[in-house]
Protein backbone atom coordinates (compact mmCIF):
# COMPACT_ATOMS: atom_id res chain seq x y z
CA UNK A 1 0.00 0.00 0.00
CA UNK A 2 2.80 2.43 0.88
CA UNK A 3 4.50 1.61 -2.39
CA UNK A 4 1.33 2.43 -4.35
CA UNK A 5 0.88 5.71 -2.48
CA UNK A 6 4.53 6.63 -3.09
CA UNK A 7 4.20 6.01 -6.83
CA UNK A 8 0.97 8.02 -6.94
CA UNK A 9 2.65 10.88 -5.10
CA UNK A 10 5.59 10.84 -7.51
CA UNK A 11 3.24 10.88 -10.49
CA UNK A 12 1.32 13.88 -9.13
CA UNK A 13 4.57 15.79 -8.49
CA UNK A 14 5.80 15.10 -12.01
CA UNK A 15 2.47 16.23 -13.45
CA UNK A 16 2.56 19.48 -11.46
CA UNK A 17 6.14 20.14 -12.60
CA UNK A 18 5.23 19.58 -16.23
CA UNK A 19 2.25 21.91 -15.96
CA UNK A 20 4.41 24.63 -14.42
CA UNK A 21 6.95 24.22 -17.20
CA UNK A 22 4.25 24.47 -19.87
CA UNK A 23 2.79 27.52 -18.16
CA UNK A 24 6.19 29.18 -18.04
CA UNK A 25 6.70 28.54 -21.74
CA UNK A 26 3.23 29.86 -22.55
CA UNK A 27 3.81 32.97 -20.47
CA UNK A 28 7.15 33.51 -22.15
CA UNK A 29 5.61 33.25 -25.60
CA UNK A 30 2.75 35.50 -24.58
CA UNK A 31 5.10 38.10 -23.19
CA UNK A 32 7.09 38.13 -26.40
CA UNK A 33 3.86 38.08 -28.44
CA UNK A 34 5.44 35.48 -30.70
CA UNK A 35 3.06 32.94 -32.27
CA UNK A 36 4.14 29.36 -32.79
CA UNK A 37 5.61 28.98 -36.27
CA UNK A 38 3.78 26.36 -38.30
CA UNK A 39 4.96 24.32 -41.25
CA UNK A 40 5.06 26.15 -44.58
CA UNK A 41 2.03 25.70 -46.77
CA UNK A 42 4.53 25.24 -49.63
CA UNK A 43 8.12 24.02 -49.65
CA UNK A 44 10.97 26.42 -50.45
CA UNK A 45 11.05 27.48 -54.09
CA UNK A 46 11.73 30.61 -56.13
CA UNK A 47 9.31 32.61 -53.94
CA UNK A 48 8.74 30.67 -50.69
CA UNK A 49 11.79 31.20 -48.50
CA UNK A 50 12.93 34.09 -50.69
CA UNK A 51 12.97 37.90 -50.78
CA UNK A 52 11.16 39.48 -53.75
CA UNK A 53 11.50 43.13 -54.80
CA UNK A 54 8.81 45.05 -56.60
CA UNK A 55 10.43 46.28 -59.83
CA UNK A 56 8.75 49.15 -61.68
CA UNK A 57 11.12 49.49 -64.63
CA UNK A 58 9.03 52.46 -65.72
CA UNK A 59 11.50 55.30 -66.30
CA UNK A 60 12.28 56.56 -69.81
CA UNK A 61 13.99 59.58 -71.32
CA UNK A 62 13.91 61.50 -74.55
CA UNK A 63 16.53 60.02 -76.85
CA UNK A 64 16.78 56.62 -75.14
CA UNK A 65 15.44 54.79 -78.20
CA UNK A 66 12.24 53.68 -76.47
CA UNK A 67 8.85 53.63 -78.22
CA UNK A 68 7.59 56.21 -75.76
CA UNK A 69 10.54 58.66 -76.25
CA UNK A 70 9.44 60.85 -73.36
CA UNK A 71 10.49 61.52 -69.76
CA UNK A 72 8.19 58.75 -68.56
CA UNK A 73 7.62 58.96 -64.78
CA UNK A 74 10.50 61.38 -64.21
CA UNK A 75 8.20 64.38 -64.64
CA UNK A 76 4.46 65.14 -64.61
CA UNK A 77 4.81 66.60 -68.11
CA UNK A 78 6.52 63.72 -69.90
CA UNK A 79 7.11 65.82 -73.01
CA UNK A 80 9.23 68.37 -71.16
CA UNK A 81 12.65 67.94 -69.58
CA UNK A 82 12.65 67.16 -65.84
CA UNK A 83 13.56 70.24 -63.80
CA UNK A 84 12.76 72.01 -60.56
CA UNK A 85 9.45 73.12 -62.13
CA UNK A 86 8.69 69.76 -63.78
CA UNK A 87 9.53 67.17 -61.16
CA UNK A 88 7.84 63.80 -60.65
CA UNK A 89 10.15 62.13 -58.12
CA UNK A 90 10.74 62.34 -54.37
CA UNK A 91 14.27 60.93 -54.24
CA UNK A 92 17.27 61.59 -56.46
CA UNK A 93 19.00 58.44 -57.73
CA UNK A 94 22.74 57.84 -57.55
CA UNK A 95 23.61 57.32 -61.23
CA UNK A 96 27.38 56.87 -60.92
CA UNK A 97 27.19 53.18 -61.88
CA UNK A 98 25.35 53.83 -65.15
CA UNK A 99 27.29 54.36 -68.37
CA UNK A 100 24.24 55.74 -70.22
CA UNK A 101 22.39 58.65 -68.64
CA UNK A 102 20.42 61.64 -69.93
CA UNK A 103 20.84 65.35 -69.26
CA UNK A 104 18.00 67.06 -67.38
CA UNK A 105 17.02 70.66 -66.82
CA UNK A 106 18.02 70.55 -63.17
CA UNK A 107 21.00 72.60 -61.96
CA UNK A 108 24.30 70.72 -61.67
CA UNK A 109 24.76 68.59 -58.58
CA UNK A 110 26.41 70.23 -55.60
CA UNK A 111 29.62 68.35 -56.46
CA UNK A 112 29.68 70.00 -59.88
CA UNK A 113 28.53 66.99 -61.90
CA UNK A 114 25.72 67.32 -64.42
CA UNK A 115 22.24 66.38 -63.20
CA UNK A 116 21.56 63.29 -65.29
CA UNK A 117 19.00 60.50 -64.98
CA UNK A 118 18.80 56.90 -66.19
CA UNK A 119 16.27 55.24 -68.46
CA UNK A 120 14.83 51.84 -67.62
CA UNK A 121 14.68 51.17 -71.35
CA UNK A 122 18.45 51.03 -71.78
CA UNK A 123 19.90 47.55 -71.47
CA UNK A 124 22.78 48.85 -69.35
CA UNK A 125 20.36 50.21 -66.73
CA UNK A 126 18.44 46.95 -66.36
CA UNK A 127 21.65 44.91 -66.30
CA UNK A 128 23.20 47.15 -63.66
CA UNK A 129 20.13 46.97 -61.43
CA UNK A 130 20.00 43.18 -61.64
CA UNK A 131 23.74 43.11 -60.96
CA UNK A 132 23.00 45.01 -57.74
CA UNK A 133 20.46 42.32 -56.88
CA UNK A 134 23.08 39.65 -57.47
CA UNK A 135 25.71 41.49 -55.42
CA UNK A 136 23.30 41.78 -52.49
CA UNK A 137 21.75 38.28 -52.72
CA UNK A 138 18.30 39.59 -53.60
CA UNK A 139 16.49 36.57 -55.00
CA UNK A 140 13.68 37.66 -57.23
CA UNK A 141 11.99 40.64 -58.92
CA UNK A 142 8.26 41.06 -59.45
CA UNK A 143 8.03 43.01 -62.71
CA UNK A 144 5.09 45.40 -62.54
CA UNK A 145 2.73 45.24 -65.53
CA UNK A 146 -0.09 47.75 -65.77
CA UNK A 147 -2.77 47.78 -68.47
CA UNK A 148 -0.65 46.86 -71.51
CA UNK A 149 -3.30 47.79 -74.08
CA UNK A 150 -2.61 51.54 -73.85
CA UNK A 151 0.18 53.73 -75.14
CA UNK A 152 2.66 52.37 -72.60
CA UNK A 153 2.26 48.80 -73.80
CA UNK A 154 5.14 48.68 -76.32
CA UNK A 155 7.73 50.02 -73.88
CA UNK A 156 6.53 47.66 -71.14
CA UNK A 157 6.79 44.75 -73.58
CA UNK A 158 10.35 45.70 -74.46
CA UNK A 159 11.41 46.10 -70.84
CA UNK A 160 10.00 42.66 -70.03
CA UNK A 161 12.43 41.12 -72.49
CA UNK A 162 15.31 43.12 -71.01
CA UNK A 163 14.37 41.98 -67.50
CA UNK A 164 14.33 38.35 -68.62
CA UNK A 165 17.78 38.70 -70.18
CA UNK A 166 19.23 40.47 -67.13
CA UNK A 167 17.75 37.90 -64.75
CA UNK A 168 19.30 35.11 -66.79
CA UNK A 169 22.67 36.89 -66.91
CA UNK A 170 22.85 37.60 -63.18
CA UNK A 171 21.22 34.43 -61.86
CA UNK A 172 18.08 36.10 -60.49
CA UNK A 173 14.43 35.11 -60.83
CA UNK A 174 11.51 37.25 -61.99
CA UNK A 175 7.77 36.97 -62.48
CA UNK A 176 4.95 39.08 -63.90
CA UNK A 177 2.97 41.15 -61.42
CA UNK A 178 -0.20 42.55 -62.97
CA UNK A 179 -1.48 45.79 -61.42
CA UNK A 180 -5.17 46.03 -62.31
CA UNK A 181 -5.59 49.68 -61.33
CA UNK A 182 -7.81 51.58 -63.78
CA UNK A 183 -7.92 48.62 -66.18
CA UNK A 184 -11.44 48.85 -67.55
CA UNK A 185 -11.59 45.57 -69.49
CA UNK A 186 -9.27 43.70 -67.14
CA UNK A 187 -11.25 40.47 -66.87
CA UNK A 188 -10.82 39.55 -70.53
CA UNK A 189 -7.69 41.50 -71.48
CA UNK A 190 -5.48 40.10 -68.71
CA UNK A 191 -6.15 36.58 -70.01
CA UNK A 192 -5.37 37.63 -73.58
CA UNK A 193 -2.16 39.35 -72.53
CA UNK A 194 -0.99 36.28 -70.64
CA UNK A 195 -1.90 33.89 -73.45
CA UNK A 196 -0.48 35.95 -76.33
CA UNK A 197 2.56 37.54 -74.68
CA UNK A 198 3.58 36.90 -71.10
CA UNK A 199 3.17 33.13 -70.88
CA UNK A 200 6.05 32.75 -73.35
CA UNK A 201 8.44 34.06 -70.70
CA UNK A 202 7.76 31.10 -68.42
CA UNK A 203 10.09 28.99 -70.57
CA UNK A 204 13.03 31.11 -69.39
CA UNK A 205 15.31 29.54 -66.80
CA UNK A 206 14.98 32.82 -64.90
CA UNK A 207 11.18 32.78 -64.67
CA UNK A 208 10.15 32.08 -61.06
CA UNK A 209 8.51 28.76 -60.31
CA UNK A 210 6.82 27.74 -57.07
CA UNK A 211 5.60 24.21 -56.45
CA UNK A 212 6.73 23.55 -60.02
CA UNK A 213 4.35 26.18 -61.40
CA UNK A 214 5.09 29.56 -63.04
CA UNK A 215 4.36 32.44 -60.68
CA UNK A 216 1.92 35.24 -61.47
CA UNK A 217 0.86 38.02 -59.12
CA UNK A 218 -2.33 40.05 -59.43
CA UNK A 219 -2.24 43.25 -57.41
CA UNK A 220 -5.42 45.16 -56.63
CA UNK A 221 -8.30 42.73 -56.15
CA UNK A 222 -10.59 43.70 -53.27
CA UNK A 223 -9.35 47.27 -52.77
CA UNK A 224 -12.21 49.55 -51.85
CA UNK A 225 -11.59 52.42 -54.27
CA UNK A 226 -12.87 53.59 -57.67
CA UNK A 227 -9.74 52.49 -59.53
CA UNK A 228 -10.40 48.79 -58.79
CA UNK A 229 -14.18 48.29 -59.00
CA UNK A 230 -14.12 44.59 -59.90
CA UNK A 231 -16.77 42.31 -58.48
CA UNK A 232 -15.84 39.31 -56.36
CA UNK A 233 -17.13 37.04 -59.13
CA UNK A 234 -14.89 38.69 -61.74
CA UNK A 235 -11.88 38.42 -59.45
CA UNK A 236 -12.51 34.75 -58.73
CA UNK A 237 -12.92 34.08 -62.44
CA UNK A 238 -9.48 35.57 -63.19
CA UNK A 239 -7.73 33.78 -60.30
CA UNK A 240 -9.22 30.42 -61.22
CA UNK A 241 -8.40 30.96 -64.90
CA UNK A 242 -4.71 31.48 -64.09
CA UNK A 243 -4.71 28.46 -61.82
CA UNK A 244 -6.23 26.44 -64.67
CA UNK A 245 -3.28 27.54 -66.81
CA UNK A 246 -1.04 25.83 -64.27
CA UNK A 247 0.08 28.99 -62.47
CA UNK A 248 0.87 29.64 -58.82
CA UNK A 249 -1.07 32.87 -58.16
CA UNK A 250 -0.12 35.57 -55.64
CA UNK A 251 -2.56 38.27 -54.54
CA UNK A 252 -1.50 41.79 -53.69
CA UNK A 253 -4.38 42.63 -51.35
CA UNK A 254 -5.49 45.28 -48.84
CA UNK A 255 -4.07 45.00 -45.34
CA UNK A 256 -7.64 44.58 -44.02
CA UNK A 257 -8.28 41.60 -46.29
CA UNK A 258 -9.31 39.31 -43.40
CA UNK A 259 -11.86 41.65 -41.85
CA UNK A 260 -13.40 43.13 -45.00
CA UNK A 261 -13.44 46.65 -43.56
CA UNK A 262 -11.60 49.89 -44.28
CA UNK A 263 -9.51 49.50 -47.42
CA UNK A 264 -11.05 46.13 -48.30
CA UNK A 265 -14.38 45.53 -49.95
CA UNK A 266 -16.75 43.40 -47.89
CA UNK A 267 -17.57 39.89 -49.03
CA UNK A 268 -14.24 39.12 -50.72
CA UNK A 269 -12.87 36.51 -48.32
CA UNK A 270 -13.42 33.73 -50.88
CA UNK A 271 -11.45 35.77 -53.40
CA UNK A 272 -8.54 36.12 -50.99
CA UNK A 273 -8.64 32.46 -50.02
CA UNK A 274 -8.47 31.45 -53.71
CA UNK A 275 -4.89 32.75 -53.99
CA UNK A 276 -1.88 30.52 -53.40
CA UNK A 277 -0.06 33.34 -51.59
CA UNK A 278 -1.27 36.59 -50.03
CA UNK A 279 0.77 39.79 -49.87
CA UNK A 280 -1.03 42.59 -47.97
CA UNK A 281 -0.08 46.14 -49.01
CA UNK A 282 1.40 48.41 -46.33
CA UNK A 283 2.52 51.58 -48.12
CA UNK A 284 0.95 54.53 -46.29
CA UNK A 285 0.34 52.50 -43.14
CA UNK A 286 3.88 52.37 -41.75
CA UNK A 287 6.01 55.42 -41.07
CA UNK A 288 7.99 54.44 -37.99
CA UNK A 289 8.92 51.49 -35.80
CA UNK A 290 5.77 51.94 -33.68
CA UNK A 291 3.60 51.64 -36.78
CA UNK A 292 5.47 48.50 -37.79
CA UNK A 293 4.78 46.88 -34.42
CA UNK A 294 1.12 47.91 -34.54
CA UNK A 295 0.77 46.21 -37.94
CA UNK A 296 2.46 43.12 -36.51
CA UNK A 297 0.10 42.92 -33.54
CA UNK A 298 -3.11 43.99 -35.26
CA UNK A 299 -2.68 42.25 -38.62
CA UNK A 300 0.31 40.01 -39.17
CA UNK A 301 -0.19 37.49 -36.37
CA UNK A 302 -3.79 36.83 -37.38
CA UNK A 303 -2.93 37.00 -41.10
CA UNK A 304 -0.34 34.26 -40.70
CA UNK A 305 -2.75 32.13 -38.66
CA UNK A 306 -5.47 32.48 -41.29
CA UNK A 307 -3.06 31.61 -44.08
CA UNK A 308 -1.80 28.60 -42.16
CA UNK A 309 -5.36 27.38 -41.56
CA UNK A 310 -6.22 27.68 -45.25
CA UNK A 311 -3.01 26.33 -46.82
CA UNK A 312 -1.99 29.73 -48.18
CA UNK A 313 1.56 31.12 -48.19
CA UNK A 314 2.06 34.52 -46.52
CA UNK A 315 4.24 37.29 -48.00
CA UNK A 316 4.11 40.49 -45.93
CA UNK A 317 5.53 43.76 -47.24
CA UNK A 318 8.74 45.25 -45.95
CA UNK A 319 9.51 48.83 -46.89
CA UNK A 320 12.41 51.21 -46.22
CA UNK A 321 10.17 54.21 -45.54
CA UNK A 322 9.53 57.42 -47.41
CA UNK A 323 12.91 59.17 -47.47
CA UNK A 324 11.45 62.59 -48.18
CA UNK A 325 9.27 62.25 -45.05
CA UNK A 326 12.30 61.30 -42.91
CA UNK A 327 10.84 57.88 -42.03
CA UNK A 328 13.87 55.64 -42.51
CA UNK A 329 15.87 56.15 -39.29
CA UNK A 330 19.01 54.92 -41.12
CA UNK A 331 17.54 51.47 -41.61
CA UNK A 332 15.94 50.86 -38.23
CA UNK A 333 12.39 51.00 -39.63
CA UNK A 334 13.11 48.53 -42.43
CA UNK A 335 14.94 46.14 -40.13
CA UNK A 336 12.04 46.14 -37.66
CA UNK A 337 9.75 45.09 -40.49
CA UNK A 338 12.15 42.30 -41.49
CA UNK A 339 12.27 41.17 -37.86
CA UNK A 340 8.47 41.15 -37.57
CA UNK A 341 8.03 39.25 -40.83
CA UNK A 342 10.52 36.55 -39.85
CA UNK A 343 9.30 36.12 -36.26
CA UNK A 344 5.68 35.77 -37.38
CA UNK A 345 6.72 32.86 -39.60
CA UNK A 346 6.19 34.42 -43.05
CA UNK A 347 6.89 32.19 -46.04
CA UNK A 348 8.27 35.04 -48.18
CA UNK A 349 8.95 38.78 -48.00
CA UNK A 350 7.97 41.42 -50.58
CA UNK A 351 10.02 44.64 -50.72
CA UNK A 352 8.05 47.76 -51.59
CA UNK A 353 9.88 48.81 -53.80
CA UNK A 354 13.16 48.45 -55.69
CA UNK A 355 13.13 51.55 -57.92
CA UNK A 356 10.17 53.64 -56.76
CA UNK A 357 11.89 57.05 -56.75
CA UNK A 358 8.49 58.66 -57.32
CA UNK A 359 7.25 57.76 -53.84
CA UNK A 360 10.65 57.87 -52.12
CA UNK A 361 10.49 54.25 -50.90
CA UNK A 362 13.16 52.81 -53.22
CA UNK A 363 16.02 50.57 -52.09
CA UNK A 364 18.05 51.11 -55.29
CA UNK A 365 21.07 53.40 -55.07
CA UNK A 366 20.11 56.86 -53.88
CA UNK A 367 21.91 60.16 -53.31
CA UNK A 368 23.80 59.69 -50.07
CA UNK A 369 24.60 63.33 -49.28
CA UNK A 370 23.91 66.84 -50.51
CA UNK A 371 26.92 66.53 -52.86
CA UNK A 372 24.86 64.21 -55.05
CA UNK A 373 21.63 66.20 -55.51
CA UNK A 374 20.96 69.17 -57.79
CA UNK A 375 22.02 72.50 -56.35
CA UNK A 376 19.09 74.38 -54.88
CA UNK A 377 16.86 71.31 -54.74
CA UNK A 378 15.16 70.02 -51.60
CA UNK A 379 15.71 66.29 -52.14
CA UNK A 380 16.33 64.47 -48.87
CA UNK A 381 19.48 62.32 -48.91
CA UNK A 382 20.36 59.13 -47.06
CA UNK A 383 22.35 61.01 -44.41
CA UNK A 384 19.34 63.18 -43.51
CA UNK A 385 19.31 62.20 -39.82
CA UNK A 386 23.03 62.79 -39.33
CA UNK A 387 24.11 59.18 -39.94
CA UNK A 388 26.12 58.81 -43.16
CA UNK A 389 24.81 55.96 -45.34
CA UNK A 390 26.37 54.68 -48.55
CA UNK A 391 24.14 54.84 -51.63
CA UNK A 392 23.80 51.03 -51.67
CA UNK A 393 22.85 50.79 -47.98
CA UNK A 394 19.26 49.63 -48.46
CA UNK A 395 20.34 47.02 -51.00
CA UNK A 396 22.75 45.64 -48.41
CA UNK A 397 20.10 45.84 -45.69
CA UNK A 398 17.73 43.84 -47.91
CA UNK A 399 20.41 41.23 -48.42
CA UNK A 400 20.80 40.82 -44.66
CA UNK A 401 17.03 40.63 -44.20
CA UNK A 402 16.99 37.80 -46.71
CA UNK A 403 19.70 35.98 -44.77
CA UNK A 404 17.59 36.22 -41.62
CA UNK A 405 14.52 34.88 -43.46
CA UNK A 406 16.57 31.90 -44.68
CA UNK A 407 18.01 31.19 -41.24
CA UNK A 408 21.54 32.05 -42.36
CA UNK A 409 21.73 34.49 -39.46
CA UNK A 410 19.76 34.30 -36.22
CA UNK A 411 16.50 36.16 -35.70
CA UNK A 412 17.57 39.50 -34.23
CA UNK A 413 15.84 42.80 -33.53
CA UNK A 414 19.23 44.54 -33.80
CA UNK A 415 20.11 45.63 -37.32
CA UNK A 416 23.37 43.93 -38.34
CA UNK A 417 23.99 46.06 -41.42
CA UNK A 418 26.30 49.04 -41.04
CA UNK A 419 25.33 52.22 -42.91
CA UNK A 420 28.85 52.43 -44.37
CA UNK A 421 30.56 49.42 -45.91
CA UNK A 422 33.15 47.90 -43.57
CA UNK A 423 34.16 44.74 -41.77
CA UNK A 424 35.57 41.58 -43.30
CA UNK A 425 39.28 41.14 -43.86
CA UNK A 426 39.95 44.84 -44.25
CA UNK A 427 37.73 46.26 -41.51
CA UNK A 428 36.19 49.71 -41.65
CA UNK A 429 38.03 52.50 -43.44
CA UNK A 430 41.04 53.22 -41.17
CA UNK A 431 40.23 56.90 -40.67
CA UNK A 432 43.16 58.74 -39.08
CA UNK A 433 45.65 56.01 -39.90
CA UNK A 434 48.52 55.89 -42.39
CA UNK A 435 48.49 52.85 -44.67
CA UNK A 436 50.15 51.24 -47.65
CA UNK A 437 48.38 49.72 -50.64
CA UNK A 438 49.80 46.66 -52.41
CA UNK A 439 48.41 45.82 -55.82
CA UNK A 440 47.84 42.40 -57.41
CA UNK A 441 51.36 42.47 -58.87
CA UNK A 442 52.67 42.43 -55.27
CA UNK A 443 54.08 45.95 -55.64
CA UNK A 444 53.20 49.10 -53.69
CA UNK A 445 51.20 52.09 -54.85
CA UNK A 446 53.34 55.23 -55.07
CA UNK A 447 52.22 58.86 -54.92
CA UNK A 448 55.21 59.90 -57.03
CA UNK A 449 55.53 62.87 -54.66
CA UNK A 450 52.71 64.59 -56.54
CA UNK A 451 54.98 65.49 -59.43
CA UNK A 452 53.69 62.93 -61.94
CA UNK A 453 50.95 60.33 -62.38
CA UNK A 454 50.77 57.61 -59.71
CA UNK A 455 52.07 54.09 -60.26
CA UNK A 456 51.86 50.69 -58.56
CA UNK A 457 55.44 49.60 -59.15
CA UNK A 458 57.44 49.96 -55.93
CA UNK A 459 59.13 47.00 -54.28
CA UNK A 460 59.63 48.72 -50.90
CA UNK A 461 57.84 51.26 -48.71
CA UNK A 462 59.20 54.78 -48.46
CA UNK A 463 57.57 58.12 -47.80
CA UNK A 464 55.83 58.25 -51.17
CA UNK A 465 54.18 54.87 -50.59
CA UNK A 466 52.30 55.84 -47.41
CA UNK A 467 48.86 57.43 -47.38
CA UNK A 468 46.93 59.05 -44.53
CA UNK A 469 43.24 58.15 -44.62
CA UNK A 470 40.86 60.98 -43.77
CA UNK A 471 37.09 61.23 -43.81
CA UNK A 472 35.65 63.07 -46.80
CA UNK A 473 32.13 62.99 -45.34
CA UNK A 474 29.12 60.85 -46.23
CA UNK A 475 31.13 57.69 -45.62
CA UNK A 476 33.79 58.50 -48.21
CA UNK A 477 37.53 58.73 -47.70
CA UNK A 478 40.39 60.86 -49.02
CA UNK A 479 43.99 59.66 -49.35
CA UNK A 480 46.77 62.10 -48.50
CA UNK A 481 50.54 62.02 -49.00
CA UNK A 482 52.93 64.83 -48.16
CA UNK A 483 50.07 67.26 -47.65
CA UNK A 484 48.45 66.55 -51.01
CA UNK A 485 45.40 64.47 -51.92
CA UNK A 486 44.96 61.68 -54.44
CA UNK A 487 42.68 62.70 -57.32
CA UNK A 488 40.74 60.37 -59.62
CA UNK A 489 40.98 63.00 -62.36
CA UNK A 490 37.36 62.04 -63.01
CA UNK A 491 38.60 59.00 -64.91
CA UNK A 492 39.67 61.05 -67.93
CA UNK A 493 43.41 60.76 -67.35
CA UNK A 494 45.91 59.04 -65.07
CA UNK A 495 45.34 59.65 -61.35
CA UNK A 496 47.61 61.99 -59.42
CA UNK A 497 48.40 63.01 -55.86
CA UNK A 498 48.67 66.76 -56.27
CA UNK A 499 45.50 68.35 -54.91
CA UNK A 500 45.63 70.74 -51.99
CA UNK A 501 41.93 70.38 -51.09
CA UNK A 502 39.26 67.69 -51.22
CA UNK A 503 36.70 68.08 -53.98
CA UNK A 504 34.50 65.46 -55.68
CA UNK A 505 37.46 63.91 -57.56
CA UNK A 506 39.35 63.46 -54.30
CA UNK A 507 36.59 61.43 -52.63
CA UNK A 508 36.49 57.62 -52.80
CA UNK A 509 34.21 54.83 -51.64
CA UNK A 510 36.17 52.30 -49.56
CA UNK A 511 34.85 48.93 -50.70
CA UNK A 512 35.47 45.71 -48.81
CA UNK A 513 35.73 42.88 -51.34
CA UNK A 514 35.39 40.21 -48.65
CA UNK A 515 38.60 38.45 -49.74
CA UNK A 516 41.14 40.46 -47.75
CA UNK A 517 41.31 43.23 -50.33
CA UNK A 518 39.68 46.61 -50.83
CA UNK A 519 38.80 48.66 -53.89
CA UNK A 520 38.45 52.40 -54.31
CA UNK A 521 35.62 53.90 -56.32
CA UNK A 522 35.79 57.50 -57.50
CA UNK A 523 32.93 60.00 -57.69
CA UNK A 524 32.55 59.09 -61.37
CA UNK A 525 31.39 55.63 -60.32
CA UNK A 526 34.54 53.97 -61.72
CA UNK A 527 37.19 51.99 -59.87
CA UNK A 528 40.85 52.76 -59.33
CA UNK A 529 43.11 50.39 -61.28
CA UNK A 530 46.77 49.60 -60.70
CA UNK A 531 47.11 48.92 -64.44
CA UNK A 532 49.26 45.97 -63.43
CA UNK A 533 52.11 48.30 -62.55
CA UNK A 534 53.00 48.61 -66.22
CA UNK A 535 51.62 52.09 -66.71
CA UNK A 536 50.20 55.00 -64.73
CA UNK A 537 47.19 54.21 -62.54
CA UNK A 538 43.69 55.18 -63.67
CA UNK A 539 40.16 55.47 -62.30
CA UNK A 540 38.14 54.27 -65.26
CA UNK A 541 37.15 50.67 -64.61
CA UNK A 542 33.45 49.74 -64.54
CA UNK A 543 33.96 46.46 -62.66
CA UNK A 544 36.34 45.10 -60.03
CA UNK A 545 38.97 42.71 -61.34
CA UNK A 546 42.37 41.73 -59.98
CA UNK A 547 43.98 45.03 -60.96
CA UNK A 548 41.30 46.95 -59.06
CA UNK A 549 42.01 45.15 -55.76
CA UNK A 550 44.53 46.27 -53.14
CA UNK A 551 45.81 44.78 -49.90
CA UNK A 552 46.19 47.15 -46.97
CA UNK A 553 49.39 47.24 -44.90
CA UNK A 554 50.88 44.05 -46.35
Amino acid sequence: MKKVLFLLFAFVCALISACKKDAAINNQNSAANVPVKRANASPPGDVVGKVVVGYQGWFAAVGDGSPINQWWHWAPNWGATPSASNNGIKSWPDVRDYTTTFQTGWANLNNGSQARLFSSYTTQTVNKQFEWMQQNNIDCAALQRFNPTGGEGPVRDAITAKVRDAAQTYGRKFYIMYDVTNWTNMQSEIKTDWTNKMSAYTSSTAYAKQNGKPVVCIWGFGFNDPGRPFSAAACLDVINWFKAQGCYVIGGVPREWRTGVGGSRAGYINVYHAFNMLSPWLIGAVGNVGDADNIYNQHMISDQADCNANGIDYQPCVLPGDLQLHQRAHGDLMWRMFYNAVRVGAQSIYISMFDEYNEGNQIAKTAESSAFIPAGSNFVTLDEDGTPCSSDYYLRLTGDGGRMLKGQIALTATRPTQPIVGGGGTGNPPIGQTITLKSANNLYVCSENGTQAMNANRTAVGGWEQFAITSAGSGKVALQNSGKYVSSENGTQAITCNRTAVGPWEQFDWINNGDGTISLRGSNGRYVSSEGGTQAMTCNRTTIGSTEKFRVNQ
